[in-house]
């Protein structure tokens, strides 16, 4: 067994919250492994957050933040963890990445920290670098990550199964010992060959779900992989229904997946219909274009119904911002697109977003089995609960990484040699039947379409059991093909993605009461509040 196969710590993943994880267990003298299916480590959903991350606003308090998140959350959050993360990350943000990592947030004409507003804020928090805030923070973190000794990163290399001491070991009496995720098999996605890689502890950090569905803000790489070991380990998962779709992404051929930041409203544009009429006034008289977006993209989805259209407008032209200065980002990829949104309004549709549940841990990470940490938008610590408060996703997952690397640093406990050398290579198919990506391409659109027609911005009991038999058919076929063809990256997300998405149908269905971005109707009828 080679020195090179076994870690400390195996983070998987490269978001803010795994390089989190990895930068704290290093520092702490511990010897990590970063693994990423991509080969640009920058490619994360991290990267893509365009809003920024909620800091220390001016008028802000632990209190007033904790409202905020749980009023947004349709109070079905965790009051200790909405509570611990209201009092303690914020600070963590102005120690780690602004004076830590020099992360150069955006700044006014004074020199101080330009704080705007999102949906449901009750004041001016969050800090961010125009609109390429999540850019920012990846590439401080990744350039801080390079720096460390004690961490080495293996790009184009994607964890496949975590490894078990009682069900992996061919010993036959560790079965009656206590279970404990001891690493992960591991796919070179070059050359093909999987190894088994050992550590101390686990870390998925592998981010959401959102390419489970036709329409995304994420990137290609949101496939839930995390869950999807996770729930073939036998960890738990919770509030798995909870899928927030964002109310604002561009509706071109040519812009697929390309977020309009909600800090576009909060700097006063407003929601049109195809008439030129605002109308959330019609459907949140109080908060309007502010509302929590559960509402907002429920909103924009009964109003194209009702215009028979197939998007609205975000009136951009009345903002008051210099918007190419502002939302450069933004401005610049409407501009390649044709449209000049300082004078005519972006055309957006509501797309899968973030995922509020995920693999249940507690506030250092810890899943429900040992040697197993999940972190970031793989992890559910409740404190997003129904639905999530605008940019707190980057603030959970550079909290939590932290806490889960100190926590990983007092606890981890390295498999014993005997242990390691009971636990057998891959097996490969004796007959390997060739992957043909056509058809992995025609099964991943067919969940797509799925998820989005069935398990979407607004459900029905018999759209759910539709989905459900639909998708153990297509489970119960591609889990045959994935165990006798060749590996490749594209056929391990196709299992991850049928896996993952058939979690969520289970808890939707299984969940009869509307809330936050579960919304539930039986005919035409809406379900009450539970």
């Amino acid at each position: 067994m080679s020195e090179n196969d076994q870690f400390d710590v195996i983070v998987i993943g490269t978001g803010i919250s795994g390089l989190a994880t990895a930068v704290t267990a290093s520092e702490k003298g511990l010897k990590v492994g970063i693994f990423s299916k991509s080969g640009d480590l920058e490619e994360t959903n991290t990267y893509y957050a365009q809003g920024g991350i909620v800091g220390n606003g001016h008028e802000d308090s632990p209190e007033l933040l904790s409202e905020d998140i749980i009023k947004a959350g349709d109070f079905l959050n965790s009051t200790e963890a909405v509570n611990l993360l209201s009092k303690t990350g914020p600070d963590l943000v102005d120690e780690y990445l602004v004076k830590k990592l020099g992360i150069s947030f955006s700044r006014d004409s004074k020199g101080q920290l330009d704080l705007t507003r999102e949906a449901v804020h009750s004041v001016r928090r969050i800090y961010h670098e125009r609109d390429i805030s999540g850019k920012a923070i990846e590439k401080g973190m990744l350039a801080y990550v390079k720096k460390l000794k004690g961490i080495q990163v293996f790009p184009f290399h994607m964890a496949i199964d975590l490894i078990s001491s009682c069900h992996h070991s061919t010993d036959t009496q560790s079965r009656y010992g206590k279970n404990r995720i001891i690493g992960a098999y591991i796919l070179n996605c070059e050359t093909k060959s999987v190894n088994p890689v050992f550590a101390g502890a686990v870390v998925l950090a592998t981010g959401g779900v959102g390419n489970l569905y036709l329409h995304s803000s994420n990137p290609s790489i949101a496939t839930g992989d995390g869950i999807a070991m996770a729930y073939q380990a036998g960890a738990s998962l919770i509030n798995s229904e909870y899928v927030q779709f964002h109310p604002t992404t561009l509706y071109h051929r040519d812009a697929e997946n390309f977020l309009i930041s909600e800090a576009v409203r909060g700097e006063g544009a407003i929601l049109i219909n195809k008439k030129g009429e605002p109308f959330m006034e019609r459907y949140n008289p109080s908060l309007k274009d502010l509302a929590p977006r559960d509402e907002v993209s429920r909103s924009i989805y009964m109003e194209m119904e009702r215009c028979g259209s197939t998007y609205v407008y975000l009136d951009t032209p009345r903002m008051s911002v210099d918007i190419p200065k502002r939302f450069p980002g933004i401005y610049s990829k409407c501009l390649e697109v044709g449209l000049d949104i300082t004078k005519e309004p972006i055309p957006v549709v509501p797309a899968a977003h973030y995922f509020c549940g995920g693999v249940k841990v507690d506030m250092d990470g810890q899943t429900t089995i040992p040697g197993l940490y999940a972190v970031g938008e793989t992890a559910c610590t409740g404190v997003h609960g129904a639905n999530r408060l605008a940019s707190i996703s980057l603030l959970e997952g550079l909290v939590l990484g932290l806490r889960a690397g100190w926590s990983i640093s007092q606890t981890h406990e390295r498999p014993s040699l005997s242990m390691r050398r009971s636990i057998p290579q891959w097996i490969f198919p004796a007959n390997e039947d060739k992957v043909d990506p056509v058809l992995i391409k025609s099964d991943v659109h067919t969940i797509q379409s799925l998820m989005w027609n069935y398990v979407g911005i607004i459900r029905s009991t018999k759209r759910l059991s539709r989905a459900l038999s639909d998708l153990n058919y297509h489970s119960h076929r591609i889990d045959r093909f994935y165990r006798q063809a060749g590996l490749t990256r594209d056929l391990v997300e196709l299992r991850n993605s049928v896996l993952a998405a058939s979690v969520i149908t289970n808890a939707a269905y299984n969940n009869k009461h509307s809330r936050g971005c579960h919304y539930i109707i039986r005919g035409d009828v809406p379900h009450e509040n539970s």
